[in-house]
């Protein structure tokens, strides 16, 4: 199996990360920062599921399911707390 699609995934997802970075450090408001983060939290996740199947192990797989988890939570009650306005 040929590594090279692999990688150029995997480039192309690292400069979608920096690529969101820089909205979210730009974003003029917070909910647009909030969604940036979302964006590459998601990106995160799918260059860990790209690294398992690469490294042909189960353990990238298994964190990105935790980390995605844990980022729509964290999402939720970041958008609940812009919500309520404190």
């Amino acid at each position: 199996m040929s590594l090279t699609p692999f990688l150029v995934i995997a480039f192309l997802l690292m400069l979608s990360v920096l690529i969101t970075l820089i909205r979210i450090s730009v974003g003029p408001t917070v909910g647009d920062r909030l969604v940036g983060l979302d964006t590459m939290n998601t990106l995160v996740v799918a260059l860990m599921v790209i690294l398992g199947v690469v490294f042909d192990t189960v353990v990238y797989v298994d964190v990105a399911i935790v980390y995605a988890l844990l980022s729509f939570i964290g999402t939720l009650f970041v958008a609940k707390y812009l919500r309520e306005g404190s």
